[in-house]
């Protein structure tokens, strides 16, 4: 059986061994070549191992055959060659003496294996290891690194051989929580954001993820550690914290009040001065169907994202029920043309129409003071032209002239009545009054004085003519007072009108509605004022009637219309006319009514 075996290894083995085995002499002469060998490198005979293995005519610089022959040691070795069909191959070599009954080495046996698919992979694997993005480190059980690709080396410096944590982050001691240490404990995957310094100094963000790379029956023996720099995240995350924080420190100290809801109608964002607004002491935020109880049905409303809605002067209810004059904007909230909900602002005219009242008062207080001023003078004309009739009759009750009485009569009831209606004119003036508002018809108003003045208009060849706004909505007004300002607008505008040449006076009484205000107009076609005249029209004492006139009736017909919340304007053509424009404020109205049932 042994002869047998030993015949079959020495018949057959050579070629059933998976190497690639070649016999090479002192020459370099391949002498004989297995089945592997020549289906790897070709065929063999009569050529020398460098042109078989290498593909070129001169021996290598370096040859280990001759280290074989030269000192009969084995040899491994590394290399690289060309294949049959002209591939670089890398393979393996073993080189082992074979010598002879007398100790002589006339020939080297060599046996190959390939490594070129494993030496791609290692060549792929270094590319990776140092190209990849990242800092890429392995770590031993003693924390040193032993492996560093470039772009760790070119953050953080040399670092082969040194600790981790004194590379990372610069310090003496390892860090107390250490994803690699509990990967060498447990043999799981850990990851850890942290922060380290440069070899420059600079402060250097990271995302860490540590992995065993190299186990044994002692446990983990390497560990590779991949951190992922988010510095530049962590800037830009510090950077929206700074804007974030600047915009909410806006928003919670604006003197408005801002209230933010989502798309899904929850409340993001409701600042202090909305909260003290509507009386609202909860920390948590309003639902939406609170929110609706307290705010105006528009801010509701789900119409176009690109209309916004503006409400000069509205009522909205606090908490408690409380209602509260308020200027109410909103604004949608969009987002790549799509909604992402809706911002309310909300200005409290609470402190601005307390001190609209108090300019009122002033103005009227500043008016009387004017007015008392400028009193002394006429009543003291007044009381000349009652000393002269007094004197008048004195003179005629001595005398017993009867026509002297009578003249004189007549100077002293003309100056009492005089008196009388300085007195009364100014009295109505000074006193203040909150005017009694009604729901009342603005055409009505002008219907009833075109009425009562028609006739004496025509009499003194002046045409009267009602320019009415068709379906004009009642508003709350004072019917008296209105009716009083008009009617002083158009005994001007009469008298205006009466001095035309041409006998063709005319009076227009017009009314408006442009949804926000009531507008009444009178326009006369008389010769129109100057503009001395005009800049002096609504002051005290002033008047183009001469003796006629007191020169209170427009200060009283502009003191009635600031009253009402409004204002009246004046704009007039030398030769053409002049006009008196009222605009009232439909909102103002309605406050000023709601703080006088308070």
């Amino acid at each position: 059986m042994k002869k047998e075996i030993s015949k079959y290894i020495a018949n057959n083995l050579f070629d059933l061994v998976p190497y690639n085995i070649a016999i090479i002499d002192r020459e370099h002469n391949i002498i004989e070549a297995n089945k592997n060998f020549r289906e790897y490198f070709g065929k063999e005979e009569k050529k020398k191992c460098y042109e078989v293995y290498k593909n070129h005519g001169k021996k290598c610089l370096h040859c280990q055959i001759d280290r074989v022959f030269d000192f009969g040691e084995t040899v491994v070795s590394n290399e690289s060659g060309i294949d049959k069909n002209g591939r670089t191959c890398h393979y393996i070599v073993h080189l082992a003496p074979i010598r002879n009954d007398k100790n002589e080495i006339n020939y080297v046996i060599e046996m190959s294996v390939d490594i070129t698919d494993t030496t791609k992979f290692q060549e792929q694997y270094n590319l990776l290891f140092e190209k990849v993005p990242s800092y890429l480190t392995i770590i031993d059980k003693d924390f040193r690194i032993v492996r560093a690709n470039k772009k760790f080396r070119d953050t953080f410096g040399d670092s082969k051989g040194k600790k981790c944590y004194e590379v990372y982050k610069k310090r003496k001691r390892k860090c107390r929580y250490c994803p690699a240490s509990q990967t060498f404990k447990d043999g799981e995957e850990h990851i850890s954001a942290e922060v380290g310094k440069s070899f420059l100094g600079t402060e250097t963000h990271y995302i860490v993820n540590t992995t065993p790379l190299s186990t044994t029956r002692e446990g983990v023996q390497l560990v590779m550690e991949i951190a992922t720099d988010i510095s530049e995240l962590h800037q830009l995350e510090e950077q929206l914290r700074k804007a974030h924080d600047f915009y909410a420190s806006l928003i919670e100290n604006a003197e408005d009040g801002i209230i933010a809801i989502n798309e899904n109608n929850k409340v993001e964002v409701m600042n202090r001065s909305a909260k003290n607004i509507l009386e609202w002491e909860s920390f948590k935020k309003p639902v939406i169907s609170q929110l609706k109880e307290m705010l105006p049905a528009e801010f509701f409303d789900d119409n176009d994202i690109d209309s916004n809605t503006k409400l000069n002067e509205t009522i909205i209810r606090t908490i408690n029920g409380k209602q509260i004059p308020v200027k109410f904007n909103t604004l949608h909230l969009s987002s790549k043309k799509k909604s992402i909900g809706k911002v309310a602002f909300i200005q409290d005219l609470r402190s601005i129409i307390e001190l609209e009242k108090q300019k009122l008062e002033a103005e009227r207080l500043g008016a009387v003071g004017q007015t008392v001023a400028g009193l002394a003078h006429t009543i003291k004309n007044l009381l000349m032209g009652l000393e002269g009739g007094m004197y008048i009759v004195d003179i005629g009750l001595r005398k017993g002239d009867a026509s002297r009485i009578v003249e004189g009569w007549e100077i002293l009831q003309k100056n009492f009545y005089k008196t009388t209606n300085l007195v009364k004119g100014f009295l109505s003036f000074a006193k203040g009054k909150l005017p009694a508002l009604t729901l009342t018809n603005p055409n009505k108003i002008i219907e009833d004085i075109i009425e009562l003045y028609k006739e004496t208009a025509k009499s003194q060849n002046v045409n009267l003519i009602a320019d009415l706004q068709d379906n004009i909505k009642p508003a709350l007004l004072d019917p008296e007072g209105m009716e009083a300002c008009l009617t002083n607008l158009l005994s001007n505008a009469i008298d205006a009108a009466v001095l035309r040449e041409d006998k063709k006076g005319q009076v227009i009484l017009r009314t408006r509605d442009d949804g926000d205000n009531i507008i009444f107009e009178v326009t006369d076609n008389g010769s129109g004022m100057e503009a001395e005249v005009l800049k002096n029209v609504f002051t005290t004492f002033f008047t183009t009637k001469g003796s006629k006139g007191t020169g209170l009736g427009l200060l009283t017909t502009n003191k009635i219309i600031i009253e009402h919340g409004g204002k009246i304007e004046v704009e007039s053509d030398v030769g053409i006319g002049s006009t008196f424009k009222i605009t009232l404020s439909r909102k103002k109205l309605e406050l000023l009514a709601k703080e006088i049932i308070k």
